[in-house]
């Protein structure tokens, strides 16, 4: 585990445990993030808003955490909400349907067949070495950038991306190899 996921793990604990401090540090740590991720479907204006509720209800519901768990994805899974309830509310101003699209589907069918091919990653992703695998999943499941990976893991920039480029090109050959069976 990297300096910043044991950083938001401890972050984690203590603000399940209901510590004050947790939520200024969480606030800290994670608030830039819930910006730009709210700056993709709430209005500019709106923004600080969203986002106060956003860590409103992070305290609100503080205990239902669970540290096991990651701690930015719990937080961007509150944002994701409040920033859906934010643009139901707002019925005067025309939203456009590419940015709801993104968050809630076209159809049926499409969040199945997104399901599916999320388990065919996740599947794929299981068989990778584990350095290849950590990589991965600190750029597309956590959002990290390979700089952030690199001082996280404490290992060369390019070494971050031969492990990323390695591990997407297999994955991509064992989702191949699933499909053709």
């Amino acid at each position: 585990m990297g300096f910043v996921e044991t950083a938001l793990a401890e972050i984690g604990e203590r603000l399940n445990q209901g510590q004050p401090e947790a939520l200024e540090d969480c606030y800290r740590t994670l608030g830039p993030l819930v910006m730009s991720y709210l700056a993709r479907y709430v209005p500019q204006p709106d923004i600080e808003d969203v986002m106060q509720r956003v860590f409103y209800e992070v305290w609100r519901v503080h205990e239902r955490y669970d540290p096991d768990r990651s701690l930015r994805g719990w937080v961007l899974g509150i944002a994701r909400k409040r920033a859906i309830d934010h643009l139901r509310k707002r019925r005067d101003v025309v939203v456009p349907l590419d940015s709801m699209r993104e968050i809630t589907g076209d159809d049926g069918r499409e969040v199945a067949e997104r399901l599916v091919w999320a388990d065919e990653v996740r599947t794929a992703l299981d068989l990778l070495p584990q350095l290849q695998r950590e990589v991965i999943e600190l750029a597309y499941f956590e959002g990290y950038t390979q700089t952030e990976i690199a001082l996280a893991l404490d290992i060369p920039l390019g070494t971050v991306k031969t492990r990323t480029s390695r591990g997407l090109q297999r994955m991509a050959g064992l989702m191949e190899n699933t499909r053709e069976q």
